[in-house]
């Protein structure tokens, strides 16, 4: 008489990684399976084209109840990439500068409104041993990137173009916000901005946190951009970053808003109008 041999006896954690679920679905007794598999679907058809969303941003995507979101992931494991830091170099410390006679002039201002105050920063891309330079101007109020410009050099050139990009699309704000680098220093760009009435606003020194809504706006950028030697030429990495912002202002979820700055700004815009109207 043959001896069936019987098959070794798997752990949870062996079957849950074969299976591509996590292990406590194993454990799980679903009440609504088929509308969990069809909602998990669609939560990877979110993921897929936005990498770093978490449960919260998933919830607004699809309009769903936030609970729902993060027990439908964790049941199957899904989650956001994780951050990846790239080792980059701190700006450049202007020695023995004595700190401008420009106030901060957005502490504790309420912001009601597009086109009033706008932040401007730059940040180094590491790319085949040299940098390159990202200068982003970013309305507050509707968290848009509303104008960037890229260079080979961090200088005044490059914070001005950045500027001057914005002011081809939009009407000059009533304040710009920046940190006290040299290149907001230089007496050109302050000449620049009292050529189109906008007050200078600065951070103290060595307050980074004072202009935190630009380093808010690189940490996710560099995130979803990826390393920048992932690109091979330099026309590829300019293409993949004006591509990036594009997603940032139009289909990204901003976690302040509940939706996309450009979205945001366009039903302000819309809500606007239609109050006028009513007034009229």
């Amino acid at each position: 008489m043959a001896i069936k041999e019987l098959a070794p006896k798997q752990s949870k954690t062996e079957l849950a990684r074969q299976m591509g679920v996590s292990r406590q679905s194993l454990y799980y007794k679903p009440k609504m399976p088929e509308k969990d598999l069809k909602l998990k679907a669609e939560i990877e058809k979110v993921l897929s084209k936005n990498k770093a969303y978490g449960h919260r941003r998933v919830a607004d995507d699809l309009i769903i109840n936030k609970k729902r979101a993060r027990r439908v992931m964790k049941l199957f494991g899904l989650k956001p990439q994780r951050k990846r830091k790239w080792k980059r170099p701190e700006k450049p410390m202007d020695q023995g500068q004595e700190p401008m006679n420009i106030p901060n002039l957005i502490s504790g201002l309420v912001i009601d409104a597009p086109h009033y105050v706008w932040v401007s920063d730059f940040t180094y891309l590491p790319y085949f041993n040299k940098f390159i330079y990202l200068a982003t101007i970013e309305d507050v109020f509707t968290r848009q990137v509303v104008g960037w410009e890229i260079s080979l050099r961090h200088d005044t050139d490059l914070v001005s173009k950045a500027l001057l990009n914005a002011l081809n699309y939009y009407a000059p704000p009533k304040i710009i916000h920046s940190d006290q680098g040299s290149e907001y220093r230089c007496q050109d760009y302050l000449n620049l901005l009292k050529s189109f009435n906008i007050l200078p606003s600065m951070s103290r020194k060595g307050s980074p946190w004072q202009n935190g809504y630009q380093e808010s706006f690189y940490s996710g950028f560099k995130f979803d951009l990826g390393h920048p030697e992932i690109y091979p030429t330099f026309g590829e990495l300019i293409e993949a970053i004006s591509q990036q912002i594009n997603y940032y202002n139009n289909r990204r979820i901003h976690t302040a808003l509940k939706c996309p700055p450009a979205i945001f700004a366009k039903k302000y815009e819309l809500a606007t109008e239609k109050l006028s109207m009513i007034i009229k």
